[in-house]
């Protein structure tokens, strides 16, 4: 039977707000143990000591192969691909012809002509779509996330260990000095005899690696790793802690993709698209119309990232807005009375604010809420959690350039109105939640130095 399309599920559904705000669709998608121990040791490790995280389940990875796979990413990502040499990795990012995001996700070069792209399936989904309709001399192969896979385990483990002890753990499994690795280049190991590859970088914006190969090699690597000596402090971190590492080294996840509209490209994409692939929608920010939605690299700092060298889908857009966009990625910080009182209203009569979950407290796969300043809106509030680290509830926002400076008083609205239909939003009120904008990332370390370790 043939899977319902995106454009077919418009249809049906009346528009894609009416499609997507009450959609039955996660938040987030984190097939490992939730918690080893709990979530505010876990997080405390990568800063203490060192984490160890299990980042094999919840991508999905697509391996391109050829001499026509680094045209067409090439082709989708707003990237330059002029130094990208075997044994590098970037950020991917992908944006619509009219400039707003797709999405982004790790693209690892592992071989000549041997690419491996991981991350979230949108980025996947819109890469093997232009594969398909183009005339480009590659091969893919699909692994989806262990949440749909139909069978079998993943094709590679993928370990992360990062914190102030990181390093001396690696030196110990791998026998010896490590060598100088620059951020986001790759090294080879051995570990437990097992050939491992490494990436450098860190996902709490600590030092660290992240690890992959075979899966059948996983279980020794993972064996050699947990055999560590103890004064290394490893802590396995489960779901719910690994799910907020990114608030402190500020990337965001899950920004709202943009599908919709009359460009004869996403049309066509949506007739390709199945309808499962869309996500939740969700948060205070209801403008109506899903292109308020929309953000464009700038809004999310991405803008390091576009390099006008090569054509791309959506350059046009983009030079247009390189010299003055309008917002500025930030993190707020929450006002700790406000946040009390959210919460202690669970426990008064009536409609109390809307439960927050923690330490992820988003609660659709796109999350965005309003940010007030003076009355009106001025940005749009989008991942949020607890930091035990900073003894903070956070968010990361992007806001309009003139309310970027750190110390800067905003309100967050938080809570829907309308209350929509999504599993996870119970009867609520909306309640303002003061906030004071930070930098990003908002972690010293991750702002000032792990670059450069």
């Amino acid at each position: 039977m043939t899977a319902e399309s995106l454009a077919t599920a418009l249809v049906r559904a009346g528009g894609p707000v009416e499609l997507m705000r009450d959609l039955a669709f996660p938040p987030s998608t984190f097939p490992v143990q939730p918690e080893f121990t709990n979530w505010r040791s876990e997080q405390r490790s990568w800063v203490e000591s060192c984490a160890l995280l299990d980042q094999s389940h919840h991508m999905t990875d697509l391996f391109l192969s050829g001499p026509g796979a680094l045209p067409l990413l090439s082709h989708v990502a707003v990237n330059s691909f002029a130094t990208f040499g075997v044994g590098r990795a970037k950020q991917l990012v992908a944006v619509s012809p009219d400039g707003h995001l797709i999405g982004d996700a790790i693209l690892f070069h592992l071989e000549e002509d041997l690419f491996d792209l991981v991350g979230h399936p949108m980025v996947i989904d819109w890469v093997t779509f232009h594969l398909e309709r183009g005339a480009f001399e590659a091969t893919v192969e699909r692994d989806d996330n262990s949440a749909v896979r139909a069978s079998g385990p993943p094709r590679l483990y993928r370990y992360e260990l990062q914190g102030p002890t990181a390093a001396a753990l690696m030196e110990e499994v791998t026998g010896g000095p490590l060598p100088d690795v620059a951020f986001f280049r790759m090294a080879e190991f051995t570990i437990a005899g097992r050939r491992v590859r490494a990436l450098r970088h860190g996902m709490a914006g600590q030092p660290g690696y992240e690890l992959f190969g075979p899966w059948e090699d996983g279980e020794a690597v993972l064996g050699a790793l947990l055999g560590a000596d103890a004064r290394h402090g490893l802590v396995r971190v489960g779901a719910k802690a690994y799910s907020t590492a990114n608030l402190e080294s500020g990337w965001a996840p899950a920004p709202m993709t943009a599908l919709f509209g009359d460009d004869p490209l996403m049309q066509e994409y949506r007739e390709w698209l199945p309808a499962t692939k869309v996500g939740s929608l969700g948060g205070s920010h209801h403008p109506g119309d899903i292109s308020g939605h929309y953000l464009t690299p700038y809004d999310v700092g991405y803008g390091k990232h576009v390099a006008f060298d090569h054509d791309f889908i959506g350059r046009a857009a983009l030079e247009r807005l390189a010299d003055g966009p309008p917002r500025t990625k930030v993190t707020l910080v929450w006002d700790a009375d406000d946040v009390a009182a959210a919460v202690g209203s669970a426990f008064r009569p009536g409609p109390g604010a809307k439960y927050m979950d923690l330490p992820k407290i988003r609660y659709a796969t796109h999350h965005e809420d309003v940010v007030l300043a003076g009355g009106r809106q001025v940005g749009i509030s989008l991942d949020c959690g607890y930091l035990a680290n900073e003894r903070a509830l956070v968010s990361l926002a992007t806001v309009e350039n003139e309310f970027a400076a750190p110390g800067t008083e905003v309100t967050v609205v938080w809570g829907e109105d309308p209350v929509s239909a999504k599993p996870a939003v119970e009867e609520h009120r909306q309640v303002q939640i003061r906030a004071t904008v930070a930098p990003v990332p908002f972690v010293d370390f991750a702002r000032e130095g792990y670059r450069s370790r």
